[in-house]
């Protein structure tokens, strides 16, 4: 059965506030690229970058404040954020301002994670939120590589740009495979509730 909660957030649709924050934010990845190709300016590419990972909650306090949470956004948030990350760090990859092992670990567990979300809720997962420790390590490698880049960009106190990195570098990579794993147990949960809902709306 249909709640007043579930409803609301089908109601909400797509063009609200908070979704139209989070299409503006995944905008601003040509940019990016334009000021890190384009110009060739790192600085200014790093200061879009970290911006853009320091407003990562700003869309999902706004669908709160506003009472606009919609079961869209809920989808469309994570995907943005995620996007956004695989996106610039691939942009980074390129340009070789971030260690490349570092970065390849990195995409490859947002690719992994991304596509066994994706194929897990076609075969019938119910949608679960993003855990707090994931929401920690994203922050945390969203200003690492910004950091990175500003390194490659500026000419004096490169080692000191190089410490910031990494302090938030490694508590970032460990953290998103620690949430990788926890995330096992949720998805197994998530499909059976996905399946128990099927079972129920066909009785």
């Amino acid at each position: 059965m249909t709640t007043v909660v579930e409803r609301r957030e089908a109601d909400a649709g797509l063009w609200t506030v908070a979704n139209l924050i989070t299409i503006a934010r995944l905008g601003c990845l040509p940019v990016f690229l334009w000021l890190l190709f384009g110009r060739d300016d790192r600085i200014a590419a790093a200061a879009l970058l970290a911006g853009l990972g320091a407003t990562d909650w700003v869309d999902g306090f706004v669908a709160r404040r506003l009472h606009q949470v919609s079961a869209i956004g809920k989808v469309l948030d994570p995907t943005a954020d995620r996007i956004l990350f695989i996106v610039g760090v691939g942009g980074i990859i390129i340009d070789g301002s971030a260690p490349l092992w570092f970065s390849i670990m990195v995409v490859a567990r947002e690719a992994v994670v991304g596509i066994a979300m994706v194929v897990f809720t076609l075969f019938g997962m119910k949608r679960f939120d993003v855990t707090y420790l994931g929401k920690c390590a994203t922050f945390a490698l969203m200003f690492a590589f910004p950091i990175f880049l500003l390194r490659a960009g500026v000419s004096e106190a490169k080692t000191e740009y190089g410490i910031a990195a990494w302090i938030c570098a490694w508590p970032g990579l460990v953290l998103s495979y620690i949430t990788a794993v926890l995330y096992i147990p949720q998805i197994r949960r998530a499909l059976r509730e996905g399946r128990a809902e099927r079972v129920s709306q066909r009785a």
